[in-house]
């Protein structure tokens, strides 16, 4: 399992269900007494969640900082545990979901075997297709910068984080039936006026920060003069990206697809 910082969090996900909850329609969360977030992180599906159900809402995560966040920022029921030996005995939801999760998995059925042990009724999972992302920038090296980057990641990290449509054979493949799926696309825009975030986000560019985080990633499929050519344009582009804040005409758009799956458990 990949770890993450709260503020990774916060940044990814920050508004993905202000606009619609459509897409969340197969989890029947109105008629749910008792539901799991698996690896909820700082907890954003959990205050969703919390806000759809009548039932009782509680968040399992294996990093206990973010779960400590997640009890501060939701007032739910937090539990530090693995979601591949969730530590619940078996039917104790009618729900379990996650939310970004199976994608930082080695072997996501571990943890959809896991979910179905503890739940009487439904799982579901909402996945991104990081392969499918598309992004509009003011800066036009960005467009391009991006898109070869997230090639070379997807190509070298050591999980699935384009899972798109082949989520459902997974879930039939768990033993699930009925599976249904729904695409919820979260869009993410940075315009003036710039919030904190957005500043430190085109310094990371600027620096080189953003590729250097995903070294490891890279390497594996890039060579060291590719590598290095990659981050030394990363930076100049990084620094249009702050000559354009300053001015306020930086503008960037970023529309990520989530598969919204949801399976029954076979009785």
């Amino acid at each position: 399992m990949r770890k993450f910082s709260p503020e990774y969090l916060r940044r990814t996900r920050d508004g993905m269900w202000a606009e619609s909850r459509e897409a969340l329609a197969d989890l029947s969360l109105a008629d749910r007494t008792r539901v799991l977030d698996a690896g909820c992180g700082t907890g954003e599906l959990s205050r969703v969640l919390d806000a759809e159900t009548p039932g009782e809402v509680v968040c399992v995560d294996a990093d206990t900082d973010l779960l400590g966040v997640a009890r501060r920022e939701t007032g739910l029921s937090t539990v530090a545990g693995d979601a591949v030996r969730l530590p619940f005995v078996d039917d104790a939801f009618d729900l379990v979901v996650c939310q970004a999760l199976l994608v930082n998995l080695p072997d996501p059925s571990e943890a959809l075997d896991s979910f179905v042990r503890v739940s009487s009724e439904l799982v579901a999972a909402v996945e991104p297709d990081n392969a499918a992302v598309g992004v509009e920038s003011t800066v036009s090296a960005e467009v391009a910068l991006e898109r070869s980057v997230r090639e070379s990641y997807i190509e070298g990290v050591r999980t699935d984080v384009a899972l798109g449509d082949r989520l459902p054979d997974i879930f039939e493949a768990a033993g699930l039936r009925d599976v249904r799926t729904r695409r919820h696309f979260h869009r993410k825009v940075t315009q003036p006026p710039y919030d904190e975030l957005e500043l430190e986000d085109a310094a990371r560019k600027a620096n080189g920060a953003g590729v250097a985080a995903h070294e490891t990633e890279l390497r594996r499929t890039l060579s060291d003069a590719e590598y290095d050519a990659l981050r030394r344009d990363w930076r100049e582009m990084g620094r249009s990206v702050v000559e354009q804040m300053r001015e306020e005409r930086y503008r960037r758009a970023e529309v990520v697809p989530f598969d919204v799956v949801v399976g029954r458990v076979p009785e």
